[in-house]
């Protein structure tokens, strides 16, 4: 399969880099009440985090500037927010966070670390090809849950597949279709970076991220680096 991202996503975004890490023959089971390791990850990744909300008022900090601001480029239901901003609110509150599963918890540890929005899909769940762009409208989504469809919006920016939108509004919103879980065996992982100071902490952001999969899984990943000039890749 193909992780394309589509030109209408380069017209809007035209200094976007979308990092892609895919990683296969994981075992993604563990119970992580009894393990500290994950835990202590979170902390020390949320202890990171507040180096980029030096600003007591939360949304004057510019990285939440910079993610509002793309999110006003395209259409969105109302109150979405980037995933980094959701994670560094938390943060701002004081509030820990709880380990989920080891591939989530490794990646959000990164996201906050780096205060870059990351995200991941259960390739097994993909049908077809990954894409980033523009919606349709209309395309099928049921985040963890739901008990009805929650279409994507007209003109919005969403991971889409053959059977409907994936993640909505970049990585606002998770399908549980293709949710990464104990059970994922391969997957797909991205960080999002929209202009050049960002695009630099997410080179070494994949990296640290594909380390620590390295490390814990025994597993290597491959990574890549999308951009308007090379917007795709086969993994």
């Amino acid at each position: 399969m193909k992780v394309i991202v589509d030109e209408n996503f380069w017209e809007i975004f035209p200094d976007a880099q979308i990092s892609v890490l895919s990683v296969k023959g994981l075992n993604n089971q563990v119970d992580e009440s009894k393990d500290p390791y994950f835990q202590d990850l979170l902390n020390k990744a949320s202890k990171k985090a507040l180096a980029f909300i030096p600003d007591e008022s939360f949304t004057q900090n510019q990285v939440i500037q910079e993610w509002r601001e793309a999110f006003s480029q395209f259409k969105t239901k109302k109150g979405a927010r980037s995933s980094i901003e959701a994670l560094l609110k938390r943060v701002s509150q004081g509030r820990e966070f709880r380990p989920i599963n080891p591939l989530v918890d490794l990646y959000n540890s990164i996201s906050l670390s780096y205060a870059l929005p990351c995200g991941g899909e259960d390739l097994a769940a993909i049908q077809g090809d990954l894409h980033l762009g523009k919606a349709k409208g209309g395309e099928a989504f049921f985040p963890l849950g739901a008990e009805e469809d929650a279409p994507a919006l007209p003109e919005e920016i969403i991971y889409y597949d053959e059977a409907g939108a994936v993640c909505r509004s970049l990585n606002w919103r998770e399908a549980q279709r293709t949710m990464l879980t104990e059970e994922t065996r391969d997957a797909v992982l991205v960080i999002e970076a929209i202009n050049p100071s960002q695009k630099e902490r997410a080179l070494e952001a994949i990296e640290a991220l594909s380390q620590l999969i390295q490390d814990y899984f025994g597993v290597t990943g491959q990574i890549t680096h999308l951009t308007a000039q090379d917007p795709s890749v086969d993994i």
